[in-house]
C-alpha cells in the first residue's frame, strides 16, 4: 500500500517523544558568510521559501509574493513588542569597557513601570568584562532635550549567570525609556559580528512594534511592509496583535545531551481581552502566525485556558515548558480552552491576560491556534528549529538544504520561510 506524505508526517508527529531528542539531530553546515549581517532593502524584497509540509513541494520566490501564496480571508498574527536599546557601554577612568545587557527588571518587576520608573530602577543583566568593574559605582553621561543626564549603575546581586544592577541617574524627571533611548544601543544578536549601527534602531524593529520590552526583535515580521499589509486586506485579512516580549534565552544554545534535561527560558506574554474575544469570533478564519514568538503566545493562550478547565480559576498565566506533553489538553477544544480564558478575564473585571510561558515546542507538539507559519531561517541545534520541525516534520532539512543551495540569507536579518502544516 502507498502512503500520502501527509501519513507519515502526521504518525511522526504522534510518536515522537520530544524529551528524547538529541539536538545532534537537528544540525546543519551554516557557513559564516550565510549569516546576514545587514538587511535587504526594502524590506519586503528579501527571498521567500515556501514549503508545503503535506505534498513536499518547495518552491523559491520573493516576499513580495507572500500574498500569492496566502488563502483568503485570513488572520495575521504578529507580536507587536518593540526592542529596547538594552546594551548600554560604560568606560572605567583608566578606559576599560564595560558592558550591562539588560534582560528583564526586577524594581519594580513589571515592565511597563520599569519602564515607566523615574531615578531608579533594577535589572537583571548579563554583565561583559565584569572583572574589570572594581568601583562602586560605574557613570556615564548623555543629553536629552537639551538637559545633560547621568546614569548611575552599582551591581547589587547575583542571580545564575547574570548580576543584578541598580540603576539611578539625575535628573530624576526622565523615564528608563528615555534614559535607554538616549544611551543604550540597539542590541544585535551575538552572530552578527558587528557594533550596532544608528541604521539599526529602525531596520532591528518590525513595522507592528508598539510596546517596549524585547532585547532581540521578533525578526520573522522584519520582512512585512506597509504594502504587504495593504495587499494582504485586500484579500479580507485582519491583523491580530499580541506581545511576547523576546528575551536573551532565545539565543541560548542546547547544551544537554537530551532535550529532557533542557531548561526552556521564559519570556512575557500579554494579551488583551479584547483579542481573546477577537479570537473566539473568529475560529474558522485561517490563522498565518508571523514568527515563532507569536507562536509561543498563542499556543501558550491555549494552554492557559486548559489549565483554568483543569486547576480552576485561581491559575495564573504561567506555562511550564512540559505542560502540553502531559495529555492535559488532549479533550479541551480551542473554543472550550479560549471560553475559559475569557470567563476568568470577566470574572477577575481584567483587561488583559498576562504572564510568563516556557513553552517548548519540539517534535511531538500538537499545534491548536497555528495554521500556517512564517519564519526565519534558524541557527542549528536551537530550539526555534525544534518548533519548526515541529510544525513542517522532516522536510525542515530539505527547505534550508534548498535554501543554502541558492544563496538564501539566514537568520535575524536574512530571508524568510512560509510552511504549510505537515
Amino acid at each position: 500500500m502507498v502512503f500520502p506524505l501527509a501519513f507519515f508526517c502526521s504518525m511522526m508527529i504522534v510518536m515522537v517523544d520530544p524529551k528524547e531528542i538529541s539536538i545532534n539531530d537537528y544540525d546543519y553546515p551554516l557557513p559564516d558568510e550565510r549569516i546576514a549581517t545587514y538587511p535587504v532593502v526594502p524590506r519586503d524584497s528579501s527571498k521567500l521559501m515556501v514549503t508545503y509540509g503535506d505534498s513536499g513541494v518547495i518552491e523559491a520566490t520573493s516576499f513580495r509574493q507572500i500574498v500569492d501564496y496566502l488563502p483568503e480571508n485570513g488572520l495575521l498574527v504578529v507580536n507587536e513588542t518593540r526592542v529596547v536599546r538594552a546594551r548600554l557601554i560604560f568606560f572605567r577612568e583608566t578606559g576599560a569597557r564595560v558592558e550591562i545587557f539588560c534582560l528583564n527588571p526586577v524594581e519594580p518587576a513589571e515592565i511597563t513601570s520599569s519602564f515607566d520608573s523615574r531615578g531608579r530602577c533594577v535589572w537583571k543583566a548579563f554583565v561583559g568584562n565584569a572583572k574589570r568593574w572594581k568601583e562602586p559605582y560605574l557613570r556615564m553621561t548623555a543629553v536629552i532635550e537639551g538637559n545633560e543626564v547621568t546614569l548611575g549603575a552599582r551591581q547589587c546581586g547575583v542571580e545564575g549567570e547574570a548580576r543584578l544592577i541598580e540603576f539611578t541617574w539625575n535628573p530624576q524627571s526622565y523615564s528608563f525609556a528615555e534614559v535607554l533611548e538616549a544611551m543604550g544601543k540597539v542590541p544585535l544578536p551575538p552572530y552578527i559580528h558587528r557594533e550596532a549601527e544608528e541604521g539599526d534602531s529602525l531596520k532591528y524593529q518590525t513595522i507592528f512594534a508598539r510596546q517596549d520590552g524585547s532585547v532581540a526583535a521578533p525578526t520573522a515580521g522584519l520582512h512585512f511592509s506597509p504594502d504587504i499589509l495593504n495587499s494582504l486586506s485586500n484579500k479580507g485579512y485582519d491583523t491580530l496583535r499580541l506581545i511576547l516580549h523576546v528575551g536573551a534565552g532565545t539565543f541560548k544554545p542546547v547544551t544537554a545531551e537530551s532535550m529532557a534535561e533542557h531548561t526552556m527560558h521564559s519570556e512575557k506574554v500579554v494579551i488583551t481581552a479584547e483579542k481573546v474575544d477577537f479570537l473566539l469570533e473568529n475560529l474558522s478564519r485561517p490563522r498565518v502566525v508571523v514568527g515563532t514568538t507569536s507562536v509561543r503566545s498563542l499556543e501558550s493562550l491555549y494552554w492557559f485556558g486548559v489549565k483554568l478547565l483543569k486547576g480552576g480559576f485561581n491559575t495564573t498565566f504561567s506555562i511550564d515548558q512540559w505542560y502540553p506533553y502531559s495529555g492535559a489538553g488532549d479533550a479541551v477544544s480551542i473554543g472550550e480552552s479560549l471560553n475559559a480564558v475569557k470567563e476568568w478575564l470577566r470574572v477577575g473585571n481584567r483587561t488583559h491576560v498576562e504572564g510568563e510561558t516556557q513553552l517548548l515546542i519540539a517534535p511531538g507538539y500538537k499545534f491548536r491556534l497555528t495554521d500556517i507559519l512564517v519564519t526565519n531561517f534558524h541557527q542549528p541545534k536551537s530550539t526555534l528549529l525544534l518548533l519548526v520541525a515541529a510544525f513542517s516534520g522532516q522536510i525542515w532539512r530539505e527547505t534550508y538544504n534548498k535554501a543554502l543551495a541558492e544563496d538564501f540569507r539566514f537568520l535575524s536579518y536574512g530571508d524568510a520561510c512560509l510552511f504549510f502544516p505537515c
